[in-house]
Order: structure tokens, then sequence, then C-alpha cells
């Protein structure tokens, strides 16, 4: 994505696309990918970029926030952003750390439990752990 696309693109969800963001989007929006902040940090370092860890982890939640990209947590450590945000659920090994989609619409979670008081679904994500056989 050249900085024209991510312009157009931050600006469709009334993201202020200002210079860093522009750079963090063009890393996420080459290709349907899952990405830590840390990988995209080493991305925008090996660029020559400057952006600070602060501005990164603000901009992904942000686009996370806007529905951009999903964020993909693995544990609470882990936690990996998609580019990809149409309904799809994810595999994650845990031998080599790779994530790989699934599309979930055949996978039934029945019955649901009871929500708590005055809530409303908002959705349901699912993560399955595998590991190398051995």
């Amino acid at each position: 994505m050249s900085k024209r696309p991510a312009f157009k693109t931050l600006s469709s969800f009334d993201i202020k696309p200002t210079s860093q963001r522009i750079d963090i989007a063009n890393i996420i929006f080459r290709k349907d990918q899952h990405l830590s902040a840390e990988d995209i940090i080493t991305t925008l370092n090996d660029n020559g970029s400057t952006i600070s860890r602060a501005t990164i982890y603000n901009t992904l939640n942000l686009f996370a926030q806007k529905g951009l990209i999903q964020r993909v947590v693995i544990d609470s450590s882990k936690i990996y952003y998609d580019s990809k945000t149409t309904p799809h659920s994810h595999y994650y090994n845990i031998d080599t750390g790779e994530i790989s989609d699934f599309k979930c619409e055949n996978v039934k979670i029945s019955p649901l439990p009871e929500l708590p008081e005055n809530t409303l679904q908002d959705g349901i994500d699912i993560v399955v752990r595998v590991k190398n056989s051995k």
C-alpha cells in the first residue's frame, strides 16, 4: 500500500492519516498477515524509522478499535494484529509460534453460557492451540 491508498483507507475509517500512521498501515496491509507490535517495530527500525513504541502501540489500538485490524490474543503476553478482518478463527502452533487462519462458519458452540445481566454478545474469538506431532 502506498501513501495515497493508506491515506484514503485511514480517512475512510475516520482516522487522521498522520505520517506515522501511514507508515504503520503500509506494513500491516502489505498482505493478509498476523504481526506483533514487536514485528512492526523491527520492520520500522529496519527502514530507518524513529516512531516511538508508544505511538506504535497507540496506533495499533486505534486501528483495532476502529475495526481496521483484528486483535488475536494468544495469551496475555502474545497479542498479534491481523490485517484480515472478515470473520475467521485461528490455529496457533505453540511449537513454532505460527498463526494460521481457518473459517469458523461450521463451528458451533452450544449452548452458549448465559450472558451477565445487562450485556449483549459482541463476538466470539476462537484460537485453537496445536503442537507438532512427534
